[in-house]
């Protein structure tokens, strides 16, 4: 057993000054046989431990449901076994680029601006999530034997809110659940940001990817004595759908990594290793100064320029990082592990079934609702991941008018009498050509990412005001949802009606399916999956969802972990909303290190 404080002026591990040199990898973004090997990059690069996030939507779908809540043990054990630390942030709300800032669509769709705040039914939601989540915690403190030596209260709350009363009871809470370890507050270097998200009589830390002398000074005047951390050094950033890709010079993260140690200071990368949101797990921002305007959907990869790079591979960044953390270790740093290797290639998978949108949505989706008066939600359909397929009639006879949507989240593909009309978005809400009646009217809305940032966090999908025709609202709306968890069966996909794909599959909607040959699959670290010509939607390779493709860009390639693989025939499934492509999609050993635009404005 051993004992980690927070004295003066350093922490200390069973009495001794200890410098924490850690790395953010998060369990939920990694293929769970692969923590091992990302681990061991952690270490060869100089660190001492590893910190994650808790993503409470992705382990609590609907109320009281729990799913694989021990993966965040599992995970802890693996860090314990590869010689690390570890720090863990269970939020409730965590941020991280992740779908709704890993709140569950069915809390923020229930309390609203409640969320975040001392909400007793909000409250009582977490104290239910805690007490399931916690145990994996708490059995692994480092005062039991295992490797967590703190856990962090919310998360960035001063960037959020001002609710002390709701931060003091989050505490008492985490105390009250057998959390025996420091707890700590993680917020922006800016004075409102930190009287907004600290608590008396716990440590704060800063969040910034540079400058660390100025932030450190920020930090002091809220804090005048205590170890100095800066807990999420952002050595690189993420990507938007349709923007240019973002990386952050090698070198100028360095000296940057190095003027936080020199200020004496512990540190925690950033992110160490980013990973991939699969499953269309990925969040969204808002743009503007204060991240109302318009909607940023994030990509599928998380790579976010980090020094471990999607793939597994050590980049310039880490080489740069390990001289300057080799300075700081106790000894020598241990080898590299093997690097992964990649899928030879390339490979194509021709695709030769499919089925219409419409057979999909028969087969694998809810009950269609009843007649409405107004559109629902995707929250009061209960809908996180996925598309909602809304119908609606234009009464007539009536001249040709304009049609579109109020309040449309995010993105719709309009069919007038079956006929495709369009594409509508948050910002072109309305169609091109005027609609006349009677008519019927289909509209299949996505959903590309819920805010996990700022003051539109938890704001709903799909069609949140009306379809208008004209100035009148269009009633009598039917819904049917069409969730991304319904294609984890196989059985269930199964079922659907798939024939043969037509001879001119370009341009068409719905569910492909085909299969490739994988050649030695269990030396296989990972492949790369491309589209050609496709436009936007999902990917499964055997049952496993690599997360969305969107022809926007500027991710081009999904990455496959190679565990998923198979030796001898692996199965492809391509969920096309808009318009496909060719009937293949072709693999291969995946992207070469990541290159982009030179410097994030951000840091």
């Amino acid at each position: 057993m051993a004992d980690f404080t927070v004295g003066d002026d350093h922490f200390r591990l069973d009495g001794k000054p200890v410098r924490l040199l850690s790395g953010a990898l998060h369990y939920f973004r990694v293929h769970e046989e692969q923590w091992d090997h990302r681990l061991a990059m952690l270490r060869a690069m100089g660190l001492n431990c590893v910190e994650t996030y808790v993503p409470w939507n992705l382990h609590e779908p609907r109320p009281g449901r729990f799913r694989d809540v021990a993966a965040l043990g599992r995970f802890l054990d693996a860090a314990e076994r590869a010689g690390l630390l570890a720090i863990v942030r269970p939020g409730p709300y965590i941020c991280a680029e992740w779908e709704n800032g890993g709140l569950p669509v069915w809390v923020t769709g229930r309390f609203g601006r409640r969320v975040r705040t001392r909400d007793a039914e909000y409250l009582a939601s977490v104290e239910r999530w805690f007490r399931e989540l916690l145990p994996q915690v708490v059995a692994r403190q480092i005062t039991r034997g295992g490797p967590v030596i703190m856990v962090q209260v919310e998360n960035e709350y001063g960037s959020y809110g001002t609710d002390s009363v709701y931060l003091e009871w989050l505490a008492g809470l985490l105390r009250q659940c057998g959390v025996t370890v420091p707890l700590f507050t993680s917020d922006g270097p800016e004075d409102h940001m930190l009287t907004g998200g600290s608590v008396p009589g716990l440590p704060a830390t800063a969040n910034f990817g540079s400058g660390a002398r100025a932030g450190f000074e920020v930090l002091r005047r809220h804090q005048p004595k205590g170890p100095l951390m800066c807990m999420e050094f952002w050595c690189g950033w993420f990507d938007h759908w349709g923007a240019e890709s973002v990386v952050r010079d090698p070198a100028q993260a360095a000296d940057a990594l190095r003027e936080i140690l020199e200020c004496g200071a512990s540190v925690n990368i950033y992110m160490a290793h980013g990973g991939t949101n699969f499953a269309g797990w990925a969040g969204a921002n808002r743009s503007g100064p204060l991240q109302d305007q318009e909607l940023q959907p994030t990509v599928t990869s998380y790579d976010y320029d980090a020094p471990v790079d999607e793939y597994g591979r050590p980049t310039e960044k880490f080489w740069l990082f390990r001289k300057v953390l080799a300075q700081y270790a106790d000894g020598p740093l241990p080898e590299l592990p093997p690097e992964p290797a990649g899928l030879p290639g390339p490979v194509r998978a021709a695709l030769t079934q499919w089925a219409p949108l419409g057979d999909v949505l028969e087969a694998l989706g809810d009950p269609e609702t009843a007649e409405l008066g107004a559109a629902p939600t995707f929250e009061e359909l209960g809908v996180d991941r996925g598309l909602v397929r809304y119908r609606v009639g234009v009464p007539g006879p009536r001249e040709p008018y304009a049609l579109g949507v109020s309040g449309l989240r995010d993105r719709a593909v309009v069919y007038v009498d079956g006929v495709r009309a369009g594409v509508l978005t948050e910002e072109r809400g309305t169609l091109e050509e005027p609609v006349a009646g009677p008519a019927e009217v289909e509209l299949w809305v996505e959903s590309l990412g819920r805010v996990n940032y700022g003051p539109r966090l938890g704001e709903p999908k799909g069609i949140t005001g009306g379809v208008l025709h004209e100035r009148q609202y269009l009633h009598g709306v039917r819904a049917r949802g069409l969730r991304l968890d319904a294609f984890e069966s196989a059985e269930a996909v199964a079922a659907v009606p798939f024939t043969a794909v037509p001879a001119e599959p370009a341009g068409r909607t719905g569910l492909f399916r085909g299969t490739f040959e994988a050649e030695d699959a269990v030396a296989t670290g990972h492949a790369g999956l491309e589209l050609p010509g496709w436009t936007r939607g999902f990917v499964w390779v055997n049952g496993f969802c690599l997360g969305r493709y969107w022809s926007a860009g500027p991710q081009e390639t999904l990455y496959v972990p190679g565990p998923v693989l198979r030796e001898g025939a692996n199965e492809v499934w391509v969920l096309e909303l808009e318009g496909a492509g060719g009937p293949f999609v072709e693999l291969g050993p995946g992207v070469p290190v990541r290159t982009g635009t030179p410097g994030v404005d951000q840091l």
